[in-house]
């Protein structure tokens, strides 16, 4: 379906045709290059300004072309840069540039600077591409050295692209360019199968028939192609350092430094344009301001190369080596037909002429108004054609279509604009986020002609332009309706993050940690070991406990070992084997958890007998409220919200906790509360620790609330005396609807006509007698506490219904991780990472916390980046002029912001993308979570910088704490993080610090385990007994080798990883999904392996049956009971009457069988039948 009007350039050969299009106003240039590149049979490439533009068309052109649309993507680091780029971006570029070797018709996406790089010859990628299909013949070892040349890296779990890992007859691959890992399942040497699997639990999904294998990188990394790296460095560079950090000797030993990208030209003997992929039919559409932007980044990377050479362990090419000029572009677009498209609108010519298209009118809802749809209901009366809504996502959908129903307009939906062809009200999901009008009745029907008007104005808005013909159609974005945008962030397939997850890969062991014995206590843990007895090979794990005693635990006993979390590892307190001290230990304890248990259930009975107001809930306005969140929810978020808006809703008084990580929307929770109170008439507070997080809530709240009659007010230290005053008198009158504050809040003064909802932001940074003020308010209003602080889920299962825990473990769409670097203090270190920040118009946090020498710490830094500006903002300043400061680096007039650690909390500044922390080895975990928190808050790269001092200097545990911030940069990694200080702090937030004495003697694992239980002992009506507190699985003895072998799972910590899930297994179900993974991810399951699941399976029958021990040898064995145990005495009675000669009871507890059972797996079929016998008969 052909909407705009356009002239194709034409191509006959030696001429080339060159049109221009005007007028594109809105995002019409979606349209224009869509109908442009399917008119046109071959490549359509697209040249944009920036990364910007050509991600937006990344996402907009499939559902308006109908065709492959691909990004050629840009490196995403600055010219000369010490990084690399990302391993996501390596694979896309190489597989766009194998996508194009394949000739097919598509649209190709690519900034301007990305067309004048260099990249590799087409031949590289030729004759190093791999053709894998099923019933290959080949070693597994062969593919190994080939995956090895071609720059694959080998890993015990693949994760990533470029990555691979062999385990006995399987080998997993993540070849660049594909958009799933896949597994191999060798036969001998044949390859049996691929399937496609998932990265995150591992486990395979779907047979493929064959898979293409890319190289791992842009240039040769194999014995020749390093070679030849040698031989271009000694002709370009001459005389060679020999120090071994230098960029040749580095190469020159197979290690890729960060930022070998910009010697890719040595591997060569010549570098390629892209214009050598390009086949001859193919169209170019270019924006009008690629010039300019080509000119600005040619002097960019001039600059860049002047300031960097200077380093003699990595000598640089001239730019003229990496990237072309812009007029030698120019040139070689002149061969090829060509579009240029401006939203400007031109004077019409042979070669150029002007869209048929127009912009929108106002047409936004206007919540405060009487008629809110009274712009949208005029535009539909005047406008003479068919209605295309968009919006970004189902969810969205939903809202547009209850905003719309009232109006009597249902859109159908549909997945193209071909299927809006004929209706008039369609609706299609797409990211298109600013409308316009098309006119398809053909030019000179209406008065915008192709031309500028008489006063040489673009006089291009549709309202009141004239007589229009049908069939007409207007794009609508949900922008136009809602005045908002959708923000949204750039995604890479990244999933959900699952918190148990983080915290089970973190809690994987290292020898020397220090481990919980729920019979022996406080050991360290050895690493694994396997032991023959009676010609019996068994797995157990080595523990040192004090004095050098060790204790060997069977595998299949890891379900007593705990991690020990209550203080650093050197510091736990080793118990000695065979001493009372522990019995003592864990005794005390469990009388205190009980105690605990009991406190907490007296609390939850207290806060179920409040009443509280039921808020009533009206969903078309709450609907209508939500769909300006310019951010799509996550559904961790969802579900929060309807926690809370469930809880507001009941006549018991709330009393939410939602704890998510910092930046993950937590504050959205809050907003949405805050609207169902004011919409029932009642007062709101919001409570925050800092001024400056109080200011920042004020902000959001006011412009969240900017289209309703509400009364938004702040109370802090920015505020003079008067103006407290007169909002103090209107918050009694009842005339301020949101209250923002910090502890002044609090105090005796302030008096509210009618508090229905009191929002607490970080209860645990006020001091004691604050947080007594706010249990006093508890008592009859609803409390919604919002906490960064992780609370693990074995926190969670303990406190079940003791108090209402939301957790946001997801992060926001598209954010990507936030690359962490310690470093010791440098200033080129420190000049590089602002530079790399200011240079793509960002902004930089650099934290220098002492307040005495901040002014000579910025002052130095003026010297040595004259280009930033700075400014200084501390908590020791005049409240107006740190309110000053932040406002001014909020609305970017300053980019680089000196500051202490008052930026802990709150102030969120969207372009901040990096921050630079002075003297990190200070810092807690915690502190420097929350504090790296602060940046990465957009779709950049967001980069955190941890100097220290020489690092012989730093203490061990300082050591440790930036070793778990460098390696832990998933999102969520509050979850992760949450050993160690962080677990604690969460424990004593909601038992109380009393109690961190006790997590210290027993370890925060077993405590919460104990806790649960007592929890549920006395939610029975039982009083908890120790043995019922730390009850423990049956032992199982049969003389049967039941372990992993290293030679079918090689990684000791993955292995220990499955010895404790097979061990934990609570029932059938769980054990049979572990089998399952196990077979999948490693093969068949080895004798032994199987022999442990049966064993296991063994202890779960028998824990139903009140069985303490299961021993069984050649001649037999015996069954012995608990003293509580009820087993069923007849079905007992039965077997020995049937036979007496084999079967006996021994005591009250001991059942005894007497029989030959010298083969291991009828010693095991013969238990696994008798306990069928005696349970079901």
């Amino acid at each position: 379906m052909s909407l705009i009007s356009l002239n194709l350039p034409k191509s006959d050969g030696n001429f080339q045709d060159h049109q221009t299009l005007g007028n594109l106003v809105g995002y019409s240039d979606t349209l224009a290059i869509s109908q442009a590149a399917r008119a046109f049979y071959g490549l359509t490439v697209v040249v944009t300004p920036d990364t910007r533009t050509a991600l937006r068309l990344e996402k907009a052109l499939p559902q308006f072309a109908g065709l492959p649309v691909q990004l050629f993507p840009d490196w995403e680091t600055l010219p000369y840069d010490n990084f690399s780029p990302h391993q996501d971006i390596i694979s896309a570029r190489l597989s766009a540039l194998f996508e194009l070797q394949q000739g097919r018709q598509q649209i190709l996406l690519l900034p301007i600077n990305t067309l004048m790089q260099k990249v590799c010859p087409p031949n590289y990628l030729a004759n190093n591409v791999l053709l894998i299909k099923k019933g290959d013949r080949f070693s597994i070892q062969k593919l190994r050295l080939q995956l090895e040349n071609a720059g694959y890296r080998a890993v015990e779990q693949v994760l990533e692209y470029g990555e691979y890992a062999v385990r006995g007859s399987i080998l997993d691959l993540f070849p660049m360019g594909a958009e799933e890992p896949f597994r191999l399942d060798f036969f001998d040497d044949e390859i049996d199968s691929i399937r496609t699997f998932d990265v995150d639990n591992q486990r395979t999904k779907t047979e493929i028939a064959e898979i293409n294998l890319l190289p791992a990188h842009e240039f040769p990394t194999d014995s020749n192609g390093i070679e030849h790296f040698r031989v271009k460095f000694r002709e370009k560079f001459g005389e060679i350092r020999r120090e071994p950090e230098h960029i040749y000797q580095q190469v020159s030993k197979g290690i890729l430094n960060a930022g070998i990208e910009y010697w890719q030209p040595l591997f060569f003997e010549e570098m390629a344009s892209l214009f050598d992929y390009f086949p001859a039919q193919t169209l170019f559409i270019t924006f009008a301001d690629i010039q300019q932007k080509a000119e600005q980044f040619h002097q960019d990377t001039q600059n860049r190369y002047e300031s960097r050479r200077v380093d003699p362990m990595r000598p640089l090419l001239p730019p003229s080596d990496l990237w072309f000029a812009i007029d030698e572009v120019n040139r070689w677009l002149k061969g090829y037909p060509r579009l240029t498209i401006t939203s400007e609108k031109i004077r019409k010519s042979a070669a150029k002429m002007n869209a048929n298209v127009a912009n929108l009118p106002d047409i936004a809802i206007q919540s405060s108004a009487k008629e809110p749809f009274s712009a949208f209901q005029q535009f539909r009366q005047k406008f003479d054609g068919n209605i295309l809504f968009s919006v970004e996502s189902e969810g969205r959908r939903e809202t547009l279509l209850d905003l719309l129903a009232p109006l009597g307009v249902k859109p159908k939906q549909v997945n193209s604009l071909d299927e809006a062809q004929g209706l008039p009200f369609s609706l299609i999901i797409s990211p298109l986020d600013q409308g316009f009008v098309v006119e398809t009745g053909g030019h000179g029907t209406r008065p915008y002609d192709d031309e500028l008007n008489t006063n040489g104005e673009n006089d291009n808005n549709y309202v009141g332009a004239g007589p229009v013909p049908a069939r007409n159609l207007a794009i609508i974005c949900e922008t136009d309706l809602l005045g908002e945008r959708v923000q949204t962030r750039r995604e890479k397939n990244r999933k959900a993050v699952n918190p148990d997850t983080l915290i089970r890969n973190l809690a994987e062991l290292k020898i020397g940690q220090a481990v919980v014995h729920l019979e022996n206590g406080v050991g360290r843990y050895g690493g694994l070991t396997v032991l023959d007895a009676g010609g019996i090979k068994a797995e157990y794990l080595v523990l040192h406990y004090a004095n050098d005693a060790k204790l060997y635990v069977p595998v299949a006993s890891l379900h007593l070992i705990s991690r020990y979390i209550g203080g650093a590892d050197e510091t736990a307190p080793l118990h000695k084997l065979g001493s009372e001290a522990w019995a003592k230990t864990r005794q005390k304890a469990a009388e205190k958890i009980r105690d605990v248990a009991a406190e907490l259930l007296d609390v939850y009975a207290k806060r179920e007998s409040q009443t509280g107001f039921a808020f009533a809930y009206d969903k078309a306005e709450f609907d209508q409220f939500s769909a300006t969140f310019p951010y799509e929810e996550t559904d961790d978020q969802k579900i929060a919200i309807n926690a809370v808006i469930s809880d507001m809703c009941q006549a018991k008084a709330m009393d939410r906790l939602v704890c998510g990580d910092v930046g993950f929307g937590k504050t959205e929770v809050a907003i949405r509360a805050t609207f169902l109170a004011v919409m029932n008439h009642k007062q709101v507070v919001i409570l925050a620790p800092t001024t400056l997080l109080a200011q920042q809530h004020y902000e959001n709240f006011k412009d969240r609330f900017a289209n309703y009659p509400v009364n938004v007010e702040v109370l802090s230290r920015f505020k003079t005396a008067k103006e407290q005053k007169t909002i103090l008198q209107n918050v009694a009158e009842g005339k301020v609807d949101i209250l923002v504050g910090t502890h002044k809040l609090l105090q005796d003064d302030v008096a509210f006509r009618d508090l229905g909802l009191l929002v607490i932001d970080e209860e645990h940074r006020f001091g004691v007698r604050q947080k007594e003020k706010i249990k006093q308010l508890r008592a009859n209003v609803d409390i919604l506490t919002l906490t960064a602080t992780p609370i693990p889920r074995t926190l969670n299962m303990a406190l079940n219904g003791m108090r209402d825990l939301s957790i946001i473990a997801s992060p926001p769409a598209r954010r990507l991780l936030i690359k962490t670097f310690v470093r010791q203090s440098d200033e080129m270190v420190i000049r590089e990472a602002i530079l790399r920040e200011i240079l793509r118009g960002g902004q930089v946090y650099y934290l220098h916390n002492d307040v005495a020498t901040i002014e000579n710490c910025a002052e130095k830094l003026a010297e040595l980046v004259p280009e930033a500006r700075i400014v200084i903002g501390h908590g020791q300043m005049r409240e107006r002029e740190l309110e000053r400061v932040m406002s001014d680096f909020y609305h970017q007039r300053f980019n680089l912001l000196v500051c202490s650690t008052i930026i802990e909390t709150g102030i969120d500044v969207p372009t901040a993308n990096t921050i630079i922390i002075e003297r990190a080895d200070k810092f807690g975990l915690a502190q420097l979570h929350q504090l790296r928190g602060r940046v990465g808050r957009s779709h950049h790269q967001a980069y955190a910088y941890m100097l220290t001092p020489h690092p012989k200097t730093l203490t061990k545990d300082a050591e440790q704490r930036l070793e778990a911030m460098s390696t832990i940069d998933n999102l969520g990694a509050g979850f992760a993080l949450a050993t160690h200080d962080l677990e604690i702090r969460g424990a004593g937030e909601l038992l109380g610090s009393e109690q961190s004495g006790q997590i210290e003697s027993i370890g925060f694992s077993l405590y919460m385990d104990l806790l649960e239980n007592a929890v549920k002992a006395l939610q029975e009506g039982r009083e908890p007994s120790l043995d019922e507190i730390t009850q423990h699985q049956a032992e199982i003895e049969l003389r049967v080798p039941a372990l992993l072998p290293d030679d079918y799972l090689p990684d000791v910590n993955m292995r220990l990883s499955f010895y404790k899930r097979i061990a934990s297994s609570e029932n059938l179900q769980s054990l049979n999904d572990l089998k399952v993974e196990l077979i999948d991810r490693f093969g068949l399951l080895p004798e032994a392996t199987k022999n442990l699941f049966a064993i296991t399976q063994l202890r779960l029958s028998a824990q139903t049956l009140g069985i303490k021990k299961i021993d069984a040898g050649i001649h037999g064995g015996y069954l012995e009971f608990k003293p509580t145990a009820q087993p069923d005495p007849m079905k007992f009675i039965a077997l020995i009457q049937k036979q007496p000669a084999v079967y006996s009871f021994e005591g009250a507890v001991k059942f005894k069988f007497r029989l030959a059972l010298e083969d291991n797996r009828k010693r095991l079929e013969f238990v696994e039948n008798l306990l069928r016998e005696v349970v079901g008969g």
